[in-house]
């Protein structure tokens, strides 16, 4: 671990507790990341305005982030477009089959004490793991 920053990791991690929060207390929404966009196209246009504006939040606090500090994040380099595409749909259908995502289970349903996504993230997190070392170690 030769990037640990434990400092930025608490700040992140408070505003992230802090937005889902403010979500659940002013609109009694899970803070979901795929559910936020999936209802984006399958609900009533009156839903629409919030989902896209929580959206849209995330992708302009990491633009001002990076504008802001541009040297704290290096993208890696040299994977190929397919290889990284394939794995977006990969997530894309583990979500789906999960009914969540890591935002809507790991920070969400944990914090409600649901057993559900307690289950549901201690998979991901062990899938997670699994793919690391498979990708670091045997290939």
């Amino acid at each position: 671990m030769e990037n640990f920053t434990p400092l930025s990791a608490l700040l992140g991690g408070a505003l992230i507790g802090l937005s889902a929060t403010i979500l659940l207390l002013f609109n009694g929404r899970m803070a979901g990341i795929s559910g936020i966009m999936n209802g984006l196209f399958n609900s009533p246009k009156d839903e629409r305005n919030w989902r896209l504006t929580f959206l849209c939040g995330l992708i302009i606090g990491a633009i001002i982030f990076q504008t802001l500090s541009p040297d704290f994040f290096a993208p890696r380099q040299g994977y190929p477009l397919w290889l990284v595409a394939v794995g977006g749909f990969l997530v894309g259908i583990g979500t789906r089959l999960g009914n969540g995502c890591t935002s809507g289970h790991g920070i969400c349903g944990i914090a409600s004490l649901s057993i559900r996504s307690i289950f549901a993230t201690l998979t991901f997190m062990g899938a997670g793991m699994i793919t690391v070392y498979i990708i670091r170690h045997l290939l």
